[in-house]
């Protein structure tokens, strides 16, 4: 999205786009649904460490379920309603896009791949997180690059990015790989630990989640090839301009305050629960520039101009 376009809806927001909270006719889409139920639904994952999980009491929280909660005071905020109630409902990464489209959830609170092909079925927020599709295997497999797994067995999640582009280069390359698939991380490290699968093909983000949180961290490796750069967004559903407009403004007054580096910081350079553990992972150049630059681009090449941007702004 141009800064041309993002001057235009925030324009929109500040004249009134949206409906006063006395005149609930003139809303629509998400937003009519949320006042007259007088509840949003969040979309919400049990292992999708650091962005959505469930801690050792069952309890949901992570990095984009603070987000999510944001723009839920945003929606309360617009809507003169602070009564509006939470419902958090389970997901996974195959049922997420379904629930969504048919109503039983508003918006989806995991790290979730901003893609062409998606934008198509779905919504995004501005980008809040920008990852790439690497390989985790013990180090013993000595993987360093897909290439290392021609004829092995490998293992990815079904219903993600990940697993298409890992179909699409075993075929390309003619790898032969055995392409396994699972619906939580959990699963996947599991099949990889045992021998079951040689590498899981995932983001490099949650695979540092699950070597950090795992038995033995230092039995596993993540490859230096990246597969991909993948911007990550809260998906909602599509040609709701209301809604996205809320979206929108709740995401971006987080980046233009600041507040996104300390909720990044509390989430990825911070012990995190039910265990402490420190991923240890700063923010990123593309992320920094996504954050000086919103955009819910599914574009990489839009990443790499920005960031290219950015380092000329430098000079």
């Amino acid at each position: 999205m141009s800064h041309r376009t993002w001057k235009a809806v925030l324009a929109l927001i500040g004249v009134g786009a949206m409906a006063p909270a006395g005149h609930a006719t003139e809303l629509a889409g998400t937003l009519a649904k949320v006042k007259q139920s007088a509840s949003i639904s969040l979309g919400v994952r049990e292992t999708s460490v650091p962005f959505n999980y469930q801690d050792d009491k069952q309890q949901y929280l992570g990095y984009s379920l603070d987000l999510c909660l944001k723009i839920v005071d945003e929606v309360r905020k617009q809507l003169a309603a602070p009564e509006i109630k939470v419902v958090y409902t389970p997901t996974t990464a195959a049922t997420r896009i379904p629930l969504l489209a048919n109503g039983t959830t508003d918006i989806q609170c995991d790290g979730a791949s901003n893609t062409a092909d998606r934008q198509k079925q779905v919504a995004f927020s501005p980008t809040v997180f920008v990852t790439g599709n690497r390989l985790l295997a013990r180090k013993v497999s000595k993987i360093d690059k897909l290439d290392d797994m021609k004829g092995k067995p490998i293992v990815s999640m079904s219903g993600t990015t990940n697993i298409r582009q890992i179909v699409a280069l075993n075929a390309e390359r003619k790898l032969g790989m055995n392409v396994l698939n699972v619906t939580e991380h959990s699963e996947a490290l599991l099949m990889v630990e045992t021998g079951r699968a040689v590498a899981y093909a995932q983001d490099d983000i949650h695979s540092a989640a699950l070597m950090a949180s795992s038995k033995n961290p230092g039995d596993f490796a993540i490859s230096e090839e990246a597969l991909s750069v993948d911007p990550y967004g809260l998906m909602f559903r599509r040609e709701d301009p209301q809604f996205k407009a809320v979206v929108d403004k709740a995401i971006t007054d987080l980046f233009k305050s600041g507040e996104i580096t300390k909720i990044y910081a509390k989430w990825f350079q911070s012990p995190i629960p039910p265990k402490g553990i420190n991923l240890n992972w700063p923010i990123s150049a593309y992320l920094k520039a996504a954050i000086a630059n919103p955009t819910d681009s599914p574009d990489p090449d839009h990443y790499f101009a920005l960031v290219h941007k950015a380092g000329e702004a430098k000079k």
